[in-house]
């Protein structure tokens, strides 16, 4: 028998998301962008997810998936 996710996802797995997304963003970190498109595929996945937010949740983690890599240190 599979295990059965918690029907709403919670608070810390959005906040972890939103860290790797912005972590990203500021530094191009390629680890941080795959730990982002994988939190924000496990936000897709719960059940009760907004039709809406999943999407969302669907298109970022796709995206990000597809990020070129970056300097791992922003350059000045």
């Amino acid at each position: 028998m599979e295990p059965r996710l918690a029907s709403t996802p919670p608070a810390s797995l959005w906040a972890g998301a939103l860290s790797a997304v912005l972590s990203f963003d500021e530094t191009g970190c390629p680890h941080a962008s795959r730990r982002a498109a994988d939190l924000l595929a496990r936000l897709a996945d719960f059940p009760d997810t907004d039709r809406d937010l999943r999407d969302l949740c669907e298109r970022a983690s796709q995206r990000l998936d597809r990020s070129p890599e970056k300097p791992h240190v922003p350059q000045r």
